[in-house]
């Protein structure tokens, strides 16, 4: 196989290029594929080894510019200058992105939803912490709403001012688990933080971000492989 990285190499959800097939598209995606706890998993409180304090995260985020990009099959909202942060175990994780998948990529109890947003984190190690949101769409006004001052709606620019909290639901109750990246090359380990709570989506903001992108984008749920699943309330 090429030794080409996954900016140069297409890849996709279905056919011959889909997750079934990304281990065999490089040898970068091989070498990911091999770390043996992969994502997305199914979530259920019946899995969950009990509940932790210690799983707990500190949002440290702030009003700040992102960048609007459509890459790697998805839209994405980039931060230039990342301001925001979050604190795990006494070690900052800088926020890299924002991007969703449709439908979600985790389930709770086998069950999909519309919508699933994750929030790349970073740490200075070059580490991966992401935190999944999910969301279902709905017509009644809520934060992402155009008339809510939360986003600066924008369409002609590529520019929008947003704190990034918005997508972080009010009962903070999660799952956390050790696993990968869901796209290419899939590697770990990754420190997920997926909320339990569904939020609201508006979905004239949802149909303006993925007009264009694929209907579906989510990597199938991935086998437990004997890891462990907490839940922080």
């Amino acid at each position: 196989m090429k030794k080409i990285r996954n900016m140069d190499v297409e890849w996709g959800y279905t056919g011959e290029r889909g997750p079934e097939h990304w281990h065999t598209l490089c040898d970068w995606f091989s070498l990911g594929a091999k770390y043996p706890y992969q994502s997305p998993i199914n979530l259920s409180k019946e899995l969950i080894q009990g509940i932790s304090k210690e799983r707990e995260i500190t949002f440290c985020y702030k009003r700040e510019e992102f960048t609007e990009k459509e890459f790697k099959n998805t839209f994405h909202f980039v931060p230039p200058n990342t301001e925001s942060y979050v604190i795990y175990e006494e070690e900052n994780y800088y926020l890299t992105d924002i991007h969703f998948h449709t439908p979600s990529e985790h389930t709770i109890d086998d069950t999909h939803f519309p919508v699933e947003f994750h929030l790349v984190h970073m740490n200075n190690s070059g580490e991966n912490l992401v935190v999944g949101c999910l969301f279902e769409l709905s017509t009644e006004k809520n934060q992402f709403s155009k008339e809510a001052d939360t986003l600066i709606w924008q369409p002609e620019t590529h520019q929008q001012w947003f704190d990034p909290s918005i997508f972080i639901p009010e009962e903070k109750g999660h799952f956390h688990y050790l696993g990968s990246l869901t796209t290419p090359p899939t590697k770990g380990p990754v420190h997920w933080f997926v909320f339990e709570t569904v939020q609201k989506m508006d979905q004239a903001f949802f149909q303006r971000i993925h007009e264009g992108m694929l209907p579906f984008n989510n990597r199938p749920v991935q086998a437990l492989n004997g890891r462990k699943v907490y839940f922080s309330e």
